[in-house]
């Protein structure tokens, strides 16, 4: 359970996991569309897939948790700004892999964990190499919504970190090394 001096061993974790995943496939990404790096394509989505799972639990988790309380009383417009930033960052991390999964399966790439494929490609005869899609509406949705989703949780990941970064250096406050999975109730 958390608490307001130490979060749990939970909250630290899938907390760490979905952001380190969450951020490394921003990345990969980014590099990946700028640059035609198609091997990357797969593993790019296996891990999206299995995140997606990591993600539903932490946001099941989050959802009957509760927000961590505050480690000190912050100005109104910090305290909004930071549950604003907390839902988008827990909204779109549901929304990155849900887009992304629509757009590969609905535009006819298909679905697979690591070979295992789950949602077989769709080409046509005349064409077997390009992807063929089953609703190209539903499949331009999911591309736009990936990448504009993508872009937004870039941006507040960003803002997360700077959140983090001044709690840290400037309110000299203990939120990140609560975060860290540290019992703070002596500082």
């Amino acid at each position: 359970m958390d608490q307001q001096q130490r979060l749990s061993k939970i909250s630290v974790a899938l907390h760490w996991i979905v952001a380190l995943a969450m951020i490394s496939l921003c990345a990969v990404g980014l590099v990946m569309t700028e640059n035609e790096v198609w091997f990357l394509y797969p593993i790019h989505k296996s891990i999206g897939i299995l995140i997606f799972a990591v993600i539903i639990v932490r946001v099941v988790w989050r959802l009957c948790q509760g927000w961590p309380q505050t480690i000190r009383k912050y100005a109104q417009y910090e305290q909004i700004l930071a549950k604003l930033v907390h839902w988008v960052l827990l909204i779109s991390t549901v929304l990155m892999p849900v887009s992304g999964i629509l757009m590969s399966g609905v535009g006819g790439h298909g679905i697979a964990i690591f070979g295992w494929e789950l949602l077989a490609p769709h080409h046509s005869s005349a064409t077997p190499d390009q992807a063929l899609p089953y609703n190209e509406f539903w499949a331009g949705v999911g591309e736009s919504g990936h990448t504009i989703i993508g872009y937004v949780l870039i941006a507040t990941i960003v803002l997360h970190v700077a959140g983090a970064l001044k709690h840290h250096v400037i309110d000299r406050d203990a939120t990140l090394k609560r975060m860290l999975g540290q019992n703070i109730s002596g500082q």
